[in-house]
């Protein structure tokens, strides 16, 4: 099965929407295998968004995603970066589509709640920038029998 990374960002958090996010992530079937809260420092965002590093509004996405402790999970399930893409919705929260997180919770483009890894090669590189190995659980819940059959395991 594969994995995949995702942040509670501190929109999330600080709007009490943990519990809501998580909900709809055991309620969709995907195997929470690691979960922790942590505070992000420039070092760890200049590495993840090394992308938007050099851009203007990098500081404005720092100073945003330093604000409050975030939730790091690990994910595991089959197909699941798509899977938890589509949940996600698309960046800004505004164009995101009801039933989506970001449209259903969000309304900004950069608040937008949530981070996804975006492909299965970005989510090993993203589930080790945030987890150590002996932070991801690798297990079988009991009742997989009732979200996969048999023949897709």
């Amino acid at each position: 099965m594969e994995k995949t990374l995702v942040l509670l960002k501190p929109s999330c958090v600080e709007r009490n929407l943990i519990g809501e996010v998580v909900g709809r992530i055991e309620r969709r079937g995907l195997i929470i295998c690691g979960m922790k809260m942590m505070m992000l420092d420039e070092k760890i965002l200049r590495e993840h968004y090394a992308h938007l590093a050099d851009k203007p509004f990098f500081p404005i996405l720092a100073q945003s995603m330093m604000a409050s402790p975030v939730v790091a999970l690990c994910l595991k399930g089959i197909d699941v970066v798509n899977v938890f893409r589509e949940m996600t919705g698309v960046t800004n929260g505004r164009k995101a589509q009801p039933g989506t997180l970001r449209g259903d919770f969000c309304v900004s483009g950069s608040l937008n709640i949530i981070h996804a890894s975006d492909s299965v090669e970005n989510a090993e590189i993203e589930i080790n920038r945030f987890f150590k190995p002996e932070e991801i659980f690798d297990y079988t819940p009991a009742n997989m029998k009732f979200i996969y059959e048999v023949d897709e395991l």
